[in-house]
């Protein structure tokens, strides 16, 4: 689903990808809009604008995914101030690209973004990583003021788990990890997949934001 005010760059965004091969299902020109047409056709990826009429991308973000729950939200936008980026994830986006994005890049990162990646524009990953980092640690020194409370030991990781891991924190495709590693795609994804069930996450943005507070980026 393609969620903008423009109807030029909207109906240019759909002809785009559909010549990509993707099913463009809805699309919407503002929050409320977003909001009814994801409840009636939960799509799998919903392409965000950030400055909608009836309010923000982050707004449509959250009223998206309490609409349609296992949808994923990537964000286009025009925007790729500090604010804007970070409010979009911590309204549940996986992923955040500026408009200067080609039509090629578009669709590498919706492909990404509905296999359960986190995706985006090069600059705006180490943005969310520093945030996460500097969460992690409040969090942690919070934890350690409470006297007799002790976090939790981590499932265990193979070593080769654990590599994985760190890359897939910094933003690695599956295929960039075998190449990095010498290993089949197949291979990183048994230990994404394994990794998971381990940690007992549903997609790879919670496996980059655990990665990130075990401090494996």
């Amino acid at each position: 689903m393609v969620v903008d005010d423009h109807p030029m760059w909207r109906d240019g965004v759909s002809r785009d990808l559909e010549a990509a091969g993707f099913r463009v299902v809805a699309t919407a020109d503002g929050v409320g809009a977003a909001a009814r047409r994801a409840a009636a056709v939960q799509p799998t990826v919903v392409l965000m604008d950030m400055s909608l009429p009836d309010g923000t991308g982050t707004e449509a973000t959250v009223a998206v995914l309490g609409a349609s729950p296992a949808s994923r939200v990537l964000v286009l936008s025009a925007s790729s101030e500090r604010d804007d980026v970070l409010g979009a994830v911590k309204a549940g986006a996986s992923g955040y690209l500026v408009k200067s994005a080609s039509a090629a890049e578009l669709a590498e990162a919706v492909r990404a973004t509905a296999a359960g990646q986190a995706v985006f524009t090069p600059g705006l990953a180490g943005l969310v990583l520093g945030e996460y980092r500097r969460m992690s640690s409040g969090e942690n020194r919070r934890m350690t003021s409470d006297s007799g409370r002790r976090a939790a030991a981590p499932p265990t990781l193979t070593e080769r788990e654990t590599e994985v891991l760190r890359l897939v924190a910094k933003g690695l495709s599956a295929k960039q990890i075998a190449a990095r590693l010498t290993l089949s795609h197949r291979t990183v994804e048994n230990h994404v997949q394994a990794t998971l069930r381990k940690l007992q996450l549903a997609n790879r943005v919670e496996l980059t934001r655990y990665a990130i507070e075990q401090g494996l980026d």
